[in-house]
């Protein structure tokens, strides 16, 4: 396959290329501009386009095409599409969409890459293209460590509902899931929550000190579900040996951990919810059941007709993610289903494939 790749860039075959630029990463993908077969992918340094400076975008950009378009077929790349967190299509005065424009123009312009068709889009606008038949209409959902929906119109968002951020919105997110899970750690430990193995995996996670961890997990319960007695001061808690000072103890160590980071690393925690629902944690099912109920009312925002298709990406609605099948169950009942795709670089090549003309 190799000398196949290599015959196809050097047999003068117009080219495309696809850009999905986010917080963590960018990744550029080359394609055949006739059938879009895929010449390379490469990746290069994040290209969110509200929060990383010009000068820095056009370099990881410049990286990430460098590394997936050889030198001598750059004069034959005929259109470049950019998804862009922080970005999109709608606007052309949209911020975040100027500044992506001009960090891509440039880094094309410093590979010696044509710049006649430069298509700028959101991520999300290029994760909707990613579905199969690239379609131009219905409605996107994101749920990662954020998460939003969107109306799409003729490949461009009309409407938005959440993705507001971790301060004022994002709910249902990995973020929004990870703080669910902290919170849960401290109510049981001041008496005013159930008990949760995640406790101790938060605290765990958090390096706090082995001494002042839960013990044995979540509580024995009785055939009415009250949790048996500890006769060691735990009693609000359920955990044998977890003492009031002890809890205390836990409180104190916690809070400066994870004030420690920024609040968006809250997510990285989004992870032991699922673990802990797997198990049949109650409190941790509990907070899947609900992150699943935010994101349908972040659909239902759209007024979504039945049987209207849903794009989702993100990995909390992938093929392995927690909020699928609840999800999923949830949009049935309103006659709705769910597509996932992986990422937006299918949808900005087929984007620019439909930029140039055949």
């Amino acid at each position: 396959m190799g000398n196949d790749l290599n015959h196809e860039l050097r047999d003068g075959r117009d080219l495309v290329v696809g850009l999905d630029a986010g917080g963590t990463r960018t990744r550029a993908v080359l394609a055949a501009a006739d059938d879009g077969r895929v010449l390379g992918e490469s990746t290069g340094g994040p290209g969110n386009a509200m929060t990383v400076p010009v000068p820095q975008l056009t370099d990881h950009l410049a990286e990430a095409l460098a590394r997936v378009v050889p030198e001598g077929a750059r004069a034959r790349v005929v259109a470049v599409t950019g998804g862009f967190a922080g970005a999109t299509a709608a606007s052309e005065e949209d911020p975040g969409t100027s500044r992506a424009r001009t960090a891509l123009t440039d880094a094309l312009g410093r590979l010696g890459i044509p710049t006649g068709r430069v298509g700028v889009c959101s991520d999300i606008e290029a994760a909707f293209a990613a579905a199969p038949g690239t379609p131009s209409d219905g409605l996107a959902l994101v749920a990662g460590t954020g998460a939003v929906a969107m109306r799409i119109t003729d490949r461009r968002a009309t409407t938005t509902v959440d993705g507001d951020g971790w301060l004022l919105g994002d709910e249902g997110s990995g973020f929004w899931i990870g703080r669910s899970a902290v919170r849960a750690a401290l109510r049981m430990a001041d008496g005013r929550g159930r008990p949760t193995v995640l406790a101790g995996w938060v605290g765990r996670t958090l390096g706090l000190p082995v001494d002042v961890l839960p013990k044995g997990g979540i509580p024995s319960y009785d055939h009415g579900g009250t949790a048996l007695p500890s006769g060691t001061g735990a009693h609000p808690t359920g955990v044998p040996g977890w003492s009031r000072a002890r809890r205390e103890d836990f409180r104190r160590h916690l809070l400066p951990a994870v004030m420690a980071d920024p609040p968006i690393r809250l997510a990285r925690f989004a992870p032991l919810v699922a673990d802990a629902a797997a198990e049949q944690d109650a409190v941790a099912e509990a907070i899947l059941s609900e992150a699943a109920d935010h994101l349908l009312e972040t659909v239902r925002a759209l007024e979504p007709r039945p049987g209207e298709r849903i794009v989702a990406t993100g990995g909390l609605l992938g093929p392995r993610g927690p909020l699928t099948a609840p999800l999923a169950e949830r949009l049935h009942t309103h006659g709705l289903r769910l597509d996932w795709v992986a990422d937006g670089c299918p949808g900005a090549v087929a984007l620019a494939r439909l930029a140039h003309p055949s």
